[in-house]
């Protein structure tokens, strides 16, 4: 990987986003008095951007990042694609059965038997017509095609039943129209709150295959640009708010 010129590319990605990000922003229009007295509304300005930016960090900036970052180590790059519409009832019912044992606590995940039992039936028998969420991003190298849901960085444990039927969903659905591609679904947490300690959020849920359908911070960015990606994207997050901070400050005074 030539590491200037993709960190250059991901740089201008970066600011791009950024500038579009301020275009389109509007305020929230919530009364805070107390809070704009004593903080200014430069700051509250500030403060609301950040919500907002939050909301939405995945689509505007990660998924952008990281299909600037996969060009070199993947053929297809793709956001927000779409899996297919169709799936079989008989890989409903196996990703019911799934989704049963696993909340039950009779089985432990293990997404290669998963996949395996969907695969057996993702072709045959009698079809629905189903709208599955679009994958955030698509990756495909040889014969290896990986959906890939990019997530916040401490999402609700409640939410895990409903990732983990969203990925067995998209493997099916996938397998009907691609048969021969092996098939590889996961969840990406773009960085790790609890650094330097490891990530174990999702361990208490039970619903995931740590080792075949989570991959978070530096393991996520390693895996979709090569061996110190992470790092690249650290440092171009980094030099971007250093050589925008002026231009930063400057549109937030157009608050006060």
């Amino acid at each position: 990987m030539e590491v200037n010129l993709t960190k250059n590319a991901i740089k201008l990605r970066l600011a791009n986003a950024l500038r579009a990000k301020f275009e389109n922003y509007k305020p929230e229009t919530s009364c805070m008095p107390f809070h704009t007295r004593l903080l200014g509304k430069d700051r509250m300005a500030l403060y609301s951007f950040i919500q907002s930016l939050n909301t939405n960090f995945g689509t505007s900036i990660f998924e952008p990042v990281a299909e600037e970052l996969g060009h070199c180590c993947f053929d297809i790059i793709e956001r927000q694609k779409e899996v297919g519409n169709i799936i079989t009832k008989e890989a409903q019912r196996v990703i019911q059965d799934i989704m049963d044992s696993l909340e039950s606590g009779n089985s432990k995940p293990n997404k290669n038997d998963e996949v395996r039992r969907i695969l057996d039936v993702a072709q045959s028998g009698e079809i629905s017509t189903i709208k599955p969420t679009k994958v955030d991003l698509f990756l495909q190298r040889g014969n290896n095609a990986y959906l890939i849901d990019i997530k916040t960085a401490k999402p609700n444990k409640g939410d895990f039943k409903e990732f983990k039927r969203t990925l067995l969903t998209w493997v099916a659905c996938y397998a009907y129209v691609n048969p021969q591609v092996n098939i590889h679904s996961l969840i990406a947490i773009p960085y790790n709150p609890y650094e330097p300690k490891p990530y174990e959020r999702w361990t208490m849920a039970g619903m995931l295959d740590l080792d075949f359908e989570l991959k978070v911070a530096k393991e996520f960015w390693d895996f979709v640009g090569g061996t110190g990606s992470y790092e690249i994207i650290l440092d171009s997050f980094e030099e971007v708010g250093l050589e925008m901070r002026n231009e930063i400050d400057e549109y937030f005074k157009n608050f006060n």
